[in-house]
């Protein structure tokens, strides 16, 4: 399949897309120019930067299952903190050298979790990364999948799931620093996580992991694998009475999901220096499904979309108007529902059929 083919169906789309990219690619790196130069980006800006594309990469995850599967999941956000915790475990044990944490040392520890062995590797973190979230996503979606839950009812365990699992990392005893998380990271790789350099590297490999999973997923998407997501999407009932045994198409598309969103909450962490149970808040999950539906399910670019925008329009009422944020984002949610069911991407797309 041709590079352009996995970026659209339509050869200009694909050159907006592709430069689009080039973009986010190329940003990081003004960060480097001087202070006085016109092209600065500032620290504040790369962070976000970074951070929204780390989000996006959720949002992608999230359209898989949700767009092609089906399978509305608002429970996400487990996926991602736990992403995030397993980078967070060698971020922290970099920063405490060869001593104990300093949480652990507060509780009056002595020694280390088993399950924090190996975490002052990067290699065996990076592995956690993908591992963690995979397997939490394949011991549930086996049970759930092969129970036949669907529906709002699915939505409800996956919540569910989510909320328990932030309680269970509240807890100090649990050995992953309680309400406060981990923070306070000072190296990465030996390199000063603060560095200009450093921040831009961070930005760069956020962008470059975004467009692989963009890439990834689209070719995915346009072989038989995908066709067979939509038609569990359509009628599972029917594509079983052919033959198929959806559950392993749906438990794959699952954990293919979760261990996007884990890598996000990797990538997502060392640039906004802090990881703790609030990323499980159920309201997390709930604004992902926002993203996805902003931008218009069931295309991936949508998602992306729909993620830039929404944290964008939050960074600013988060600061301008902060208790009113959860009412804009509910009425949103309400108005795309209602008025744009197939979301920014859907109206763009209307708009171009009107001018032909």
């Amino acid at each position: 399949m041709r590079f352009a083919q996995l970026l659209s169906d339509s050869p200009r789309n694909a050159i907006l897309i592709g430069l689009c990219f080039l973009v986010l690619l190329i940003l990081p790196w003004l960060h480097l120019l001087p202070e006085t130069s016109s092209f600065h980006l500032s620290a504040y800006w790369i962070t976000l930067i970074g951070k929204i594309m780390a989000l996006a990469m959720v949002a992608l995850a999230l359209d898989l299952v949700w767009g092609y599967a089906g399978i509305l999941s608002l429970g996400h956000g487990l996926y991602f903190a736990l992403g995030g915790y397993a980078f967070g475990m060698y971020l922290t044990r970099e920063t405490a050298g060869t001593g104990l944490p300093d949480f652990m040392r507060f509780l009056s520890w002595t020694e280390l979790p088993w399950y924090w062995a190996g975490t002052q590797h990067f290699w065996w973190a990076m592995a956690l990364v993908v591992l963690v979230p995979g397997l939490v996503a394949f011991i549930f979606g086996y049970f759930a999948f092969r129970s036949k839950i669907k529906g709002v009812y699915f939505s409800i365990i996956t919540q569910a799931m989510t909320y328990a699992s932030a309680l269970l990392f509240f807890r100090n005893e649990t050995g992953f620093g309680g309400n406060n998380g981990f923070t306070g990271f000072t190296t990465l790789l030996g390199y000063d996580i603060t560095a200009s350099s450093t921040r831009a590297v961070l930005c760069f490999t956020t962008a470059l992991a975004l467009l692989l999973s963009y890439l990834g997923l689209r070719y995915l998407m346009s072989q038989p694998y995908g066709r067979v997501l939509g038609a569990i999407r359509d009628s599972e009932n029917r594509l079983q009475y052919l033959g198929y045994r959806t559950l392993w198409y749906k438990l794959s598309a699952w954990v293919l999901s979760a261990v996007i969103a884990g890598i996000a909450g990797a990538l997502y962490v060392p640039q906004v220096g802090i990881i703790n149970p609030g990323e499980m808040n159920p309201v997390n999950s709930i604004e992902m499904a926002v993203w996805v539906a902003a931008g218009g399910r069931g295309s991936l670019i949508g998602a992306i979309v729909g993620a830039g925008t929404v944290n964008v329009i939050k960074t600013y009422f988060t600061v301008a108007y902060p208790e009113f944020w959860l009412l804009i984002l509910g009425g949103l949610f309400v108005v795309v529902t209602i008025f744009l069911p197939n979301g920014i991407i859907g109206v763009l797309d209307r708009l171009k059929k009107e001018k032909e």
